[in-house]
């Protein structure tokens, strides 16, 4: 039988429990792009988009919280676009950021009897390769004039894995330099 995307989710989930013998935090960064306006987007890009950025993002929470005890965290990688979608040809990636936003509050209270809290970072323009092309264009739109980096990102992903967050469970926290405002 051929393994399915939730059976690669599953392994990888029991391959770190047994390599660290336990989970104390999840982290939940999934995600693709297919860009097109509401005319262009094929239902095989519509479809694929829902899988990863929808399907992919809940199974992989699902295996992680089987394993997580009292005080175990979850964070999710969203994107600013769930609250802003300003950009032409971004409506289906868009929609799938979204609904992990909304995914997340339902699963918060899913998860609090068990003392296990979950949030969603949704960032904007960060510099990677994958916004290199797009990072002059998108720059001036930004109040503070400049992409994120990935440590500012990571940064607040580790504060919300630690005990400190402790109280924060079913938010959305958007890391954009103000372009969502």
């Amino acid at each position: 039988m051929p393994t399915t995307g939730a059976d690669a989710i599953r392994q990888a989930v029991a391959q770190a429990v047994e390599r660290f013998g336990r989970l104390d935090a999840v982290v939940v960064n999934a995600g693709i792009l297919k860009r097109g306006d509401v005319a262009e987007v094929s239902v095989d890009d519509l479809d694929r988009m829902l899988a990863v950025n929808v399907r992919g993002v809940f199974l992989a929470v699902q295996a992680g919280a089987a394993h997580l005890t009292r005080g175990g965290r979850i964070v999710t990688i969203g994107s600013n676009t769930a609250v802003r979608s300003g950009y032409p040809g971004s409506s289906v990636y868009s929609m799938t950021k979204a609904a992990v936003a909304v995914m997340v509050k339902g699963i918060a209270v899913d998860l609090a009897p068990r003392g296990i809290t979950i949030n969603n970072v949704q960032p904007g323009p960060v510099e990677t390769d994958m916004t290199a092309e797009h990072l002059d264009r998108i720059r001036p739109l930004i109040p503070l004039q400049r992409a994120g980096s990935p440590d500012e990102i990571a940064s607040l992903v580790a504060w919300l894995a630690s005990a400190e967050s402790g109280y924060m469970t079913g938010s959305s926290l958007t890391i954009d330099g103000g372009l969502a405002l």
